[in-house]
């Protein structure tokens, strides 16, 4: 980290043995993304009326160059377990573990990037056959059967209604394996 590790305690005395628990969780966090410039975190217990059935809350801020900051909140209304702090900061930085670990994945290029599902118009339905036709938005025409179609069902599909599609070559040409209507109609 290009600036020292911040620690803050609010509502409660400051404690070693929570800080070094910090450090350790904060250190291990450069496993996962190398570049951190930052981290700032904020254990809090808002409700001192009793020694026990007190909840803490955790916060978790990390900066890394070229995107917003990371900011991870663990409030004990999520989860009766944070009356241990140790509990509230182990969820907090698994939290911020898996956020680093996503940025770094995308910017490796790791994620896949899910092509939207094709979109298309039902040209011709042949009830009695069980099958029809879809246009796609280049002109070519894919053929679907009854069994591809989800949600209302193919009895319910009527010319003109616009559909997604997952498409691949059949026997005799593209064919549609799963047809989505989407409500619409052209």
């Amino acid at each position: 980290m290009q600036t020292p590790l911040e620690i803050v305690f609010q509502g409660m005395n400051s404690s070693f043995a929570i800080e070094e628990r910090i450090r350790k969780e904060a250190e291990k966090l450069e496993r996962y993304h190398s570049r951190i410039t930052a981290c700032r975190v904020v254990v809090e217990a808002p409700h001192r009326r009793h020694e026990k059935g007190n909840l803490f809350n955790v916060r978790v801020e990390i900066t890394v160059p070229g995107r917003p900051p990371i900011v991870v909140r663990r409030n004990p209304a999520e989860n009766h377990a944070h009356e241990e702090p140790y509990v509230a900061l182990r969820d907090a930085f698994d939290s911020a573990r898996r956020q680093l670990q996503d940025i770094t994945r995308k910017q490796r290029g790791d994620v896949k990037l899910h092509e939207e599902a094709p979109r298309g118009t039902v040209i011709r339905l042949l009830p009695d056959e069980g099958y029809g036709f879809i246009e796609r938005g280049d002109g070519l025409e894919v053929y679907f059967h009854r069994n591809s179609v989800i949600e209302a069902g193919f009895d319910s599909l009527a010319v003109g209604d616009e559909v997604r599609f997952a498409e691949e070559e059949g026997e005799k040409g593209l064919q549609a394996s799963t047809v989505h209507p989407t409500g619409g109609r052209r």
